[in-house]
């Protein structure tokens, strides 16, 4: 593995009982960058998370992460190796208070100084949490608690970040908030992150590189400058062709009339 690559899988399959959820899956991930998995709902995506996180054992193929074998790892393991998971559906403790759930973040770590500091650090990212800091996570608004299941994983002070649909039941305005805050991290603090989202616009605004999964398997990949070009992209995750179909049709009516 290259020095640049932080995390690689080779030809994972992985399955659910006898269903088969994904299907010789190969992907990178580089050191620094943020990279999005797109496909429907059902495509395989969230698997290929739990697969990286040890939730789900492959049962082919090898998950290599900073140049080491971590497949059929248990999650604590896998976390103590630097890799952090933002479930789908967020999963706070609930009756726990938010900073109670920022401490659980970090539950790897003995520097209790450190903790203290990146407590503070992530009432700098996500304001909202200081001011919610004695409330029971449970109380939060949906928004409200994706942002503190995102401060939680980044407590652990992680070198990989796996987010599963951070846009999941938000409005339009707290999405492109949240969105803006995880490009921040990532250029602030140099995290690398693997985004799972149905939001394609957002994820590829958001992504340097961008795979696409089918039923499983990996039908396309490129640099998301790229895949917002292309006409599949264009047309069955932005709704773009139709759009544009229907502005040349315009275009054409009225030059008739000119």
């Amino acid at each position: 593995m290259t020095d640049d690559v932080i995390l690689r899988l080779s030809n994972i399959e992985s399955s659910y009982g006898p269903v088969q959820a994904i299907r010789g899956v190969s992907l990178e991930v580089r050191r620094g960058s943020i990279v999005t998995v797109l496909g429907a709902n059902g495509a395989g995506k969230t698997t290929i998370l739990k697969t990286i996180s040890g939730i789900i054992d492959p049962q082919k193929g090898t998950v290599w992460f900073d140049g080491e074998d971590i497949q059929c790892r248990d999650p604590d393991w896998v976390v103590r190796r630097g890799i952090s998971h933002v479930p789908e559906g967020r999963e706070v403790f609930p009756m726990l208070s938010v900073r109670d759930n920022l401490m659980m973040g970090a539950f790897t770590r003995r520097d209790s100084a450190g903790v203290a500091a990146d407590i503070e650090r992530m009432y700098g990212y996500f304001p909202i949490l200081r001011e919610r800091a004695a409330q029971e996570a449970g109380q939060l608004s949906g928004g409200q608690q994706q942002m503190l299941a995102i401060a939680r994983a980044l407590m652990s002070r992680p070198r990989l970040l796996l987010l599963d649909e951070p846009s999941l039941g938000l409005s339009p305005k707290l999405t492109k908030e949240i969105f803006a805050i995880v490009k921040r991290v990532n250029r602030e603090e140099g995290t690398t992150m693997l985004l799972v989202e149905q939001n394609a616009s957002i994820a590829l605004a958001t992504a340097d590189f961008g795979y696409v999964l089918e039923v499983g398997r990996v039908v396309m990949e490129d640099h998301c400058e790229a895949l917002l070009r292309k006409d599949d992209i264009r047309e069955f995750y932005l709704g773009m062709k139709a759009e544009s179909a229907r502005g040349e049709r315009r275009w054409k009516k009225k030059k008739q009339w000119r």
